[in-house]
């Protein structure tokens, strides 16, 4: 547990029955990942039904747009002045209500009206991932052996809520969005039975530059850190293209239901999560991440042979380089980040994550994907061809970059 830290009315987590603790915390994660998961996956679907497929690239970069600007704010709120669940209560509230109009706004076909919705929406939620891990952080007891199958809870949430667009024919309508409003609220209703942690009563001023969290830039000096946080945001560049671009091409090769094939992918996700525990005592980090990158090249050479059944392996591979990428780049920082830091470290990840690495990747790949596209037609495996190079490079960048902490140290 983090020093200095007060606990608030709730007990705290040696005195709470294990199961109970786990409950809560794995229900937080299967809601949370549930409205992900209805937003997000149909959203180019639902664009493109409404007649805004122009505005895709830049609905999709609302959330890079966002990580710029929300993610390290609330991290110092977290980390200073208010307990992280109050903040994530108030973020999925915000959410909730920000989700329901740019459902509405979509559904009138105005696409300023639609991009501005969906921006409100992108700036209440952005935050809401780091604060939610962040919380779940400061209940465990050992973040390497517990968070892997907690995690795999919001994974679990992910599928089902595709499932259920997909179950009530909603892949392409408002409704997936109202859904996932929905599942919000009952994030919100969730946090009422966390641990509440009240940050350190100081005396010390706050500056403007930490109060807007931007003292986190400070975790960048550390070599390691810096090359993990790089990585996991170029290797987010390449990610960007996969869910505009796989569920078009899956429409194209045949398929229907776009959103439960894309489930797929979260099958191994959760595989190697409940693996992520075992592997964190064996094996370095390095080693771990580098496997991660090796699935990402893997996954889009698939998709490049432009075949129906490399394209469903290509999308089961991606859940294991997701995890082993982005999920162990958040253990790293909790291992390695002065609990004091906890909610700042994990929205800077945020910040070069959904920032830099999202926004850059959505509107690159935007562009290459309009600059493949011949006579109306698309040029998918150069498309995919090129999204494999990148990932390549961005391996080659953490292989030679990245020195760990030696043996003695796995982590």
């Amino acid at each position: 547990m983090a020093d200095g830290w007060q606990r608030g009315h709730v007990l705290s987590n040696q005195s709470r029955l294990p199961w109970v603790a786990y409950a809560e915390l794995t229900a937080l994660f299967f809601m949370q990942g549930a409205a992900l998961g209805m937003w997000f996956v149909p959203l180019t679907n639902v664009l493109d039904a409404h007649g805004l497929q122009a505005i895709k690239p830049f609905a999709f970069a609302t959330s890079g747009i966002a990580a710029f600007i929300s993610p390290l704010f609330f991290g110092a709120v977290a980390d200073r002045h208010v307990a992280p669940v109050i903040v994530l209560r108030a973020l999925a509230l915000a959410t909730a209500g920000a989700m329901t109009l740019a459902c509405f706004a979509i559904q009138s076909g105005n696409p300023w009206l639609a991009l501005g919705a969906i921006q409100l929406h992108a700036l209440c939620s952005s935050p809401a991932w780091s604060i939610a891990a962040t919380v779940v952080f400061s209940t465990l007891r050992d973040a390497r052996r517990e968070f892997g199958p907690i995690r795999a809870v919001a994974t679990v949430g992910w599928m089902a809520g595709c499932w259920l667009v997909s179950a009530l024919d909603a892949d392409a309508s408002v409704r997936a969005g109202l859904f996932g409003a929905v599942a919000w609220l009952l994030v919100a209703g969730l946090t009422f039975f966390l641990p509440r942690r009240d940050p350190p009563v100081s005396t010390k001023a706050v500056t403007l530059r930490e109060r807007f969290g931007l003292d986190a830039l400070s975790l960048l000096k550390n070599s390691d850190h810096r090359v993990v946080f790089i990585t996991a945001a170029l290797f987010n560049f390449s990610l960007a293209a996969f869910y505009p671009y796989t569920p078009p091409h899956l429409r194209e090769l045949g398929f229907t239901h776009t959103s439960s094939w894309m489930t797929l992918g979260q099958v191994t996700e959760i595989v190697a999560m409940l693996a992520l525990a075992r592997m964190l005592t064996r094996w370095r980090l390095k080693w771990i991440i580098t496997a991660g990158l090796i699935f990402g090249v893997v996954r889009f050479v698939l998709c490049a042979l432009n075949d129906r059944v490399w394209m469903l392996v290509s999308i089961t591979l991606h859940g294991a380089s997701f995890t082993l990428v982005a999920i162990t780049a958040q253990i790293y920082l909790e291992q390695r980040v002065d609990p004091a830091w906890r909610a700042r470290a994990q929205a800077l990840l945020s910040l070069m994550v959904s920032g830099f690495g999202s926004l850059s990747g959505y509107l690159v790949s935007g562009w290459w994907f309009s600059l493949v596209a011949r006579d109306g037609g698309r040029d998918w495996p150069l498309f995919w061809s090129g999204i494999a190079v990148v990932t390549g490079l961005v391996g080659i960048y953490f292989l030679s970059a990245y020195r760990g902490r030696g043996k003695a140290e796995r982590i």
